[in-house]
């Protein structure tokens, strides 16, 4: 699901920012004219990362000085929500395209002006409203599997060069699933005697996270998640469902995968199962290697995600740089958001392992630092060069997210039919839409 190039002209933006109140969060300096730009995220990691590419800002844009706010994730959106009703945002500010469709529509954003073309499309097309760009393209995670090496020696299997599914339960993703689940009599699944209660390791990891399970299923059986960008959801058409199908199959029918009482959200332990050497196979975004990496006791690899009946379809998640509509140093924020766009920053980011950039040509920095922590991260940056989407771009998706969970949760537990889940979910979404 790739987006088009976005090719678009507008007013310049320094003339449109003077229709807008001045009321940002930035404060000047003393009577020298300098100005303090706010700039807010939400990962203390990539806060070191920042540092370096703000001083190097500032040395090249005398006179602006840059304040990095962090929030963790769990306050980010409370306070910016707050933050932007009160007309005190931050001057710039990460944003997501889960989040993108709230804050675009009621004017939060201001668009931006840059060559989209020098950027993943799928990040480019997350933050396009109307033909316009609002937010400069930062990064983007992709899902890739996560796996066991240790695991994989010991049971005598190798990751096949090519993992395959297909709803009836063929394919070498569930055949490599079976041979890597054993019980505590040694037992696999289809075996005489396979006692799915006493399972001691699990070969995949299928749970409810719609981010790198499900949406994947259906994407890569050519199920829709929304009909178009700001539509409305449509996942419950035979195509999605069968895929969601398969995601439940995995966990109650062909018992490869931990049962949903174990991992369910918001108190399941998925991640932890995997580090904690008890799942094989571990669906994952990118970005979750600098938390799992460090605490797993066995060798991490990576592979492509499995191909479905319509190919391999990856959920790539981008954020962007967005500028305050009402910052009250609109052109200084804007000119920090579209140096946070070109090469050397996102460079610098991606050469310290932080994040795979949005900017093109740019991974090897992020393939090289994990090649030195003896993880090859290359299946990710192939992966992103082929089929991805976004997450659902629609408004009151933020708000829909936990009743979606909800429902799901009931659907891995057996206690909805895929068929029910979905059109539950789908009745559920649209109606929230704004």
């Amino acid at each position: 699901m790739h987006n088009p190039p976005i090719r678009w002209a507008g007013a310049l933006l320094g003339v449109a920012m003077l229709t807008l109140t001045a009321c940002g969060s930035g404060s000047a300096g003393g009577g020298s004219g300098d100005v303090t730009l706010t700039y807010r995220l939400w990962d203390e990691q990539q806060k070191a990362g920042y540092e370096q590419v703000m001083a190097a800002f500032e040395k090249a844009n005398p006179g602006i000085d840059v304040t990095i706010e962090v929030l963790p994730y769990d306050q980010y959106w409370t306070k910016l929500t707050a933050d932007a009703v009160a007309g005190t945002a931050p001057d710039v500010f990460w944003m997501t395209p889960t989040q993108f469709p709230e804050y675009v529509t009621k004017g939060v954003l201001a668009p931006v002006q840059l060559d989209a073309s020098q950027y993943h499309q799928t990040v480019v097309g997350s933050f396009t409203y109307k033909d316009k760009l609002y937010g400069v393209p930062k990064d983007w995670g992709i899902v890739g599997l996560l796996y066991n090496k240790d695991l994989f020696k010991k049971a005598g299997v190798e990751m096949p060069d090519k993992l395959t599914w297909n709803a009836d339960g063929t394919g070498t993703l569930l055949d490599t699933a079976r041979k890597l689940t054993v019980d505590e009599a040694g037992k696999h699944p289809g075996e005489a005697g396979f006692d799915p209660a006493k399972v001691t390791t699990y070969g995949f990891l299928s749970w409810n996270h719609y981010q790198t399970q499900w949406m994947n299923w259906v994407a890569s059986n050519g199920g829709k998640l929304v009909d178009q960008p700001f539509g409305k959801y449509v996942f419950n058409d035979p195509a999605s469902v069968q895929a969601l199908r398969f995601g439940v199959d995995l966990v109650g029918k062909y018992h490869v995968s931990p049962p949903a009482t174990q991992t369910n959200p918001p108190t399941g332990k998925a991640t932890d199962m995997f580090t904690a050497g008890k799942v094989a196979m571990f669906p994952a975004n990118n970005a979750l290697l600098p938390f799992v990496a460090p605490e797993s006791t066995f060798e991490v690899g990576v592979a492509p995600m499995p191909e479905g009946p319509a190919g391999r379809a990856v959920n790539l998640n981008g954020l962007a740089e967005a500028v305050y509509a009402k910052s009250d140093h609109p052109e200084e924020a804007m000119k920090l958001a579209q140096y946070l766009g070109t090469e050397a920053p996102q460079k610098l980011m991606a050469d310290g392992g932080y994040v795979l950039p949005a900017r093109n040509g740019l991974t090897q920095g992020y393939v090289d630092y994990w090649k030195s922590k003896n993880v090859d991260v290359t299946p990710f940056v192939e992966e992103a060069e082929g089929t991805t989407f976004p997450l659902p771009i629609a408004t009151g998706f933020t708000g829909f997210e936990t009743k979606l969970n909800q429902i799901f949760n009931e659907m891995y537990l057996g206690n909805l039919s895929p068929q029910q889940a979905a059109d539950q979910a789908v009745s559920e979404g649209n109606a929230s839409l704004q």
